[in-house]
């Protein structure tokens, strides 16, 4: 039940307050006096969009807050619209909400009927709809909903699996080619960055090799005589000029030469000495010729060029066509349980719309008699008739040796007058009928359920006796629920627990709209008003 609602700054609306009783609350008004806005309010706080234009002029938001209380306890609601952004946000009992939360609370809340009600009676999927509700186990729409849920997911899985053989097929002799030139060469992880460190180790020891190498050429000697050689020679030199010179000079001199001989070939050992120990490459490295490292580094390369990828993607490729390929082979198992899968999943369909289809004939038949019952009360022929007109729609065609899954789809058919063909809603109904159909849909909701009724001018088009009708069943219908009803009618207004007066006034350069609850006295002048009379006169 709707308790209090509360309207800022929305449209004409400065700030509005409302406390609805329980029974019938009607709102009444000139046209274009602002009713229409306190409906927009409840749907905004409810989660309906409206734009940033709703806002006031020269406030910076407008907010919409509603007490609904109910069995289970209070629910505070409210909304707030940005004139800036456009954007709102939703509060639920004072915390941050989101739209989605507020949208599914609102069926338990509120159910609205009014013009654009009566356009819904129109369509077929909604009459379905109403029909559904009067199914023995309601869940079945919902079990038919997942079937061809399921149903649809395998029969997608099997159309890729197809498509992916037939892709696979195509290209089975490129990817046979394509791994055996992989298997050929056999790449390793990490293959070619090993090699490329390699190559540069050995590169380096190599060099090294090669200065002590040339060291010792020159200390030996190769085509001509090598230092040693000459060092020899020198120190055979010195031998002589040691045996003839005397003085104590010279033969210092000597001494010193013969110790710079003796200095050199220490170092020519210390030289040779080295070029014996050069570091090792490693045991990874000792027995590599660096001539196996150029040939595998090229045939590594000469792969990449051929399937134009780096060796990380080769191997990875290695994998994928592995896996195709393996799938290729045992497609024709795989491809014989997904169609067994798909046709289970059609077969399940099948039994679950022929258990839909029985169920919603006899739903059908239960929902036409209790519409009859309703519309007759409302002022049509005791004779009123309604029937279900069932069309076959096929939602999935013949898989294998299962039939195709039809579904019986429901369009209520109706003849108000006796004697009259029963016909479509759409074709026959005016708009004071639609209004009173309406009317009688919602009662048959309505029942054991705690949602505010808002009806919205429901008896547009309905008039004289008609209305009275009109009015004894809403009457009835809001001794059991809380009703909002907006009506220009003075003989529904006056049934109401609650009557709101709405009017349009202007303060300057300023238009506001307001509402007033109207005491006794306030509501007979209302009721003379929308009579067309001046109270207390006597026509």
């Amino acid at each position: 039940m709707l308790e209090y609602l509360r309207i800022r700054n929305l449209a004409l609306i400065e700030d509005m307050e409302l406390e609805f009783s329980s029974g019938m609350n009607a709102l009444t008004g000139e046209t274009g006096a602002g009713k229409s806005f306190i409906l927009k309010a409840i749907n905004f706080v409810l989660g309906e969009k409206l734009e940033a234009e709703m806002v006031r002029p020269g406030k910076e938001k407008a907010q919409v807050e509603a007490l609904f209380s109910g069995s289970d306890g209070d629910i505070v609601l409210r909304r707030e619209l940005l004139a800036g952004t456009g954007r709102s946000r939703f509060f639920l009992n004072g915390d941050l909400s989101s739209q989605d939360v507020i949208r599914a609370m609102r069926p338990a809340l509120v159910l609205h009927a009014g013009q654009h009600g009566q356009q819904r009676l129109l369509l077929p999927s909604y009459q379905a709809q109403l029909v559904d509700a009067f199914l023995d186990d309601p869940d079945l729409p919902h079990r038919k909903d997942a079937a061809v849920k399921e149903l649809k997911g395998a029969a997608e899985e099997l159309h890729m699996m197809r498509e992916r053989i037939r892709e696979l097929e195509e290209r089975r002799e490129l990817l046979e080619m394509q791994q055996k030139e992989i298997e050929r060469v056999a790449p390793l992880d990490g293959e070619e960055e090993k090699l490329e460190a390699m190559k540069l180790k050995v590169r380096g020891v190599e060099q090294v090799r090669g200065h002590y190498e040339r060291g010792l050429e020159i200390m030996r000697g190769a085509e001509s005589a090598g230092l040693l050689d000459l060092l020899g020679q020198l120190e055979r030199l010195l031998e002589q000029l040691s045996g003839e010179l005397h003085n104590e000079k010279d033969t210092s001199d000597l001494q010193i030469a013969r110790d710079a001989v003796i200095n050199f070939r220490e170092e020519a050992a210390e030289l040779d000495r080295r070029f014996r120990t050069v570091p090792s490459l490693g045991e990874d490295f000792d027995a590599v010729d660096p001539e196996d490292i150029e040939s595998r580094l090229y045939a590594l390369a000469q792969l990449k060029r051929k399937l134009r990828r780096s060796l990380p993607e080769i191997l990875e490729l290695k994998k994928e066509i592995t896996a195709n390929l393996s799938f290729l082979d045992a497609s024709a198992l795989d491809l014989h349980r997904q169609e067994k899968r798909v046709a289970e999943a059609a077969e399940k369909l099948h039994l679950i719309l022929e258990l839909c289809n029985a169920a919603r004939l006899r739903a059908a038949e239960l929902f036409c008699r209790a519409l009859e019952k309703e519309l007759a009360g409302l002022g049509f022929s005791e004779r009123v008739h309604v029937e279900p007109e069932l069309t076959e729609h096929e939602i999935w065609p013949a898989v294998g040796k299962v039939p195709p899954c039809i579904e019986q789809r429901v369009r209520l058919m109706w003849a108000p007058n006796p004697g009259q063909p029963a016909q479509p809603l759409d074709r026959i109904a005016s708009g004071g009928e639609l209004s009173r159909f309406l009317l009688a849909v919602v009662s048959l909701q309505a029942r054991g359920e705690d949602a505010t009724l808002i009806f919205d001018e429901v008896d547009a088009g309905v008039g004289g006796l008609t209305l009275n009708r009109v009015a004894d069943r809403l009457a009835a219908l809001s001794a059991r629920r809380q009703m909002l009803i907006i009506t220009h009618w003075p003989q529904l207004a006056a049934r109401a627990e609650r009557h709101f007066r709405v009017m349009k006034e202007e303060d300057g350069d300023e238009t506001f709209t307001r509402c007033e609850i109207l005491d006794a006295d306030a509501r007979s002048i209302e009721l003379a008003r929308m009579s067309g009379r001046e109270e207390g006169s006597q026509s």
